[in-house]
């Protein structure tokens, strides 16, 4: 079973918190650093200092890490061009050396492309499925081989289809809580689907709908990485998980869910073993304040040994 920290610096962090994290992680052994993909401020609160670009970020990144791996979860899909963030994430995995894994779903948050000026479809799920066919379209071409598309959406004529990344098959991850077309998408392009903030019987449901889409189109279903990414509030006693809630504005009852991971170590344990007898391969452990880089090492020191 593999673990990862996933973030959300929209909601006030710097590149430079988000570096302190992942160096963490790396250092107590985490498999991966993943981070949302928003320009916005979901919220009350101050929005200082500001957006990061989460491929930007990741560039940098790629550079100041060595072992991580290193994603979205996910990207949004009415950011940017498929042919330009094809670019860009084989650019990012040449730059960790391959470590990259490409997350995408169809975007959500209207209010941060009205105040940016970014065009928010009235149907998001067919530009997104366009996206994956053509971003994938282009890693798979042969070098010396074009690659054409001729969508709804999108027309690609005699794309030289370069770079290519590091690795091939990239990881594609499709993150989404549909019951039907995401399920189908994810089991025709992703290496791993995500469910994400959700009790445990709805993972339950999800994961044997994306099984019975992999069983249709004749793929093993144990082909595709199963995975839930949870709010986690972690630690040693009751009066550092109400420090933790806190510091996110909420209190530690209101964090006590089946939706989210809260607790001791043994506690956290016995709910991933509940997590994985439902099928999830990966744990995205969701932090939200990161300023608090304890948190992941208390993770990573004192839960990560009981996971393993």
């Amino acid at each position: 079973m593999e673990f990862t920290i996933f973030t959300e610096p929209q909601q006030g962090f710097s590149y430079d918190d988000q570096l302190a994290f992942a160096r963490a992680a790396e250092r107590t052994g985490f498999d991966a650093f993943f981070r949302s993909d928003h320009y916005m401020r979901m919220g009350a609160g101050s929005p200082l200092p500001g957006p990061t670009d989460a491929w930007t970020t990741l560039a940098g990144l790629a550079r100041e890490t060595s072992t991580i791996r290193l994603g979205t979860l996910v990207s949004s899909a009415t950011h940017r061009h498929p042919a330009v963030l094809a670019i860009q994430v084989a650019q990012v995995d040449a730059m960790s050396g391959g470590r990259v894994e490409f997350g995408l779903g169809t975007g959500w948050f209207e209010q941060e492309h009205i105040a940016l000026g970014i065009p928010f479809p009235n149907k998001r799920f067919p530009p997104f499925e366009e996206q994956l066919a053509i971003v994938t379209g282009l890693w798979a071409t042969p070098v010396g081989e074009t690659f054409s598309f001729d969508g709804e959406h999108y027309t690609l004529v005699d794309s030289p289809a370069l770079p290519k990344p590091v690795q091939s098959p990239m990881p594609v991850i499709v993150g989404g809580t549909g019951a039907q077309r995401t399920p189908r998408v994810a089991a025709q392009y992703a290496t791993e689907y995500n469910l994400g903030f959700q009790p445990e019987a709805v993972i339950a449901e999800r994961f044997a709908a994306v099984r019975a889409a992999c069983e249709r189109i004749g793929r093993d279903p144990a082909s595709l990485k199963m995975s839930v990414a949870l709010t986690t509030f972690a630690g040693a006693d009751e009066r550092e998980l109400e420090r933790r809630a806190e510091a996110t504005g909420r209190t530690l009852d209101q964090v006590r869910s089946d939706r989210n991971i809260v607790g001791t170590p043994d506690q956290i344990a016995e709910k991933v073993a509940r997590l994985r007898e439902l099928g999830a391969q990966r744990v995205h452990f969701q932090l939200l304040d990161l300023r608090d880089v304890s948190h992941v090492e208390f993770l990573g020191t004192e839960v990560l040994p009981l996971l393993r």
